[in-house]
């Protein structure tokens, strides 16, 4: 009796093994793009994005315009952003109210302040804040190329870090 336990228990832990080994190393579903509206601004165009989009890795920074560590985060977006190709998905999306707690126009205006130089997206109905669960701000989300999220963070990051997240993650340095 012992002897078909003990052979029991070790079939059992084989089975749980393998299933691990499948799990762990079974490719993790991407995320579904969601539309945006982006706000004509410089390097922004008016209109509607997909973010993220599917066959190239993403940088998405979630922001406010009322937060100061967004602010000082912008020259290493910036810097970040002129030193990736452009087969990399670039983009800032704020999720503040508009005609509540913003307008485009402030938004606009904020963008120009602290030179920002590619699309500046809105959030209104949180869609995209809840895929990539971005709780606070600022927050950093890089996705590959499948829409699989690689990293997130939140606060300030040097241009190195985050260009070196998003080449991690299957992009090019331009």
């Amino acid at each position: 009796m012992r002897r078909r336990d003990v052979i029991g228990g070790l079939a059992g832990l084989a089975t749980v093994g393998v299933a691990g080994y499948v799990l762990g190393t079974a490719p993790a579903a991407g995320v579904e793009p969601v539309e945006l509206e982006t706000v004509e601004a410089p390097g922004s165009p008016g209109g509607r994005a997909q973010i993220p989009q599917r066959g190239r890795p993403t940088l998405v920074e979630f922001f406010a315009t009322w937060c100061h560590v967004c602010a000082d985060s912008m020259p290493e977006l910036r810097a970040a952003h002129d030193r990736l190709g452009a087969d990399v998905q670039f983009v800032s999306v704020t999720n503040e109210p508009l005609g509540h707690a913003v307008t485009r126009a402030e938004i606009r205006e904020w963008w120009r302040a602290h030179e920002g130089n590619w699309p500046v997206a809105v959030d209104v109905d949180l869609a995209l804040t809840e895929t990539l669960d971005a709780t606070g701000v600022p927050t950093v989300v890089v996705l590959d190329a499948d829409n699989v999220v690689t990293w997130t963070a939140t606060g300030r990051h040097p241009a190195a870090e985050l260009v070196d997240r998003v080449v991690a993650a299957g992009g090019d340095r331009a």
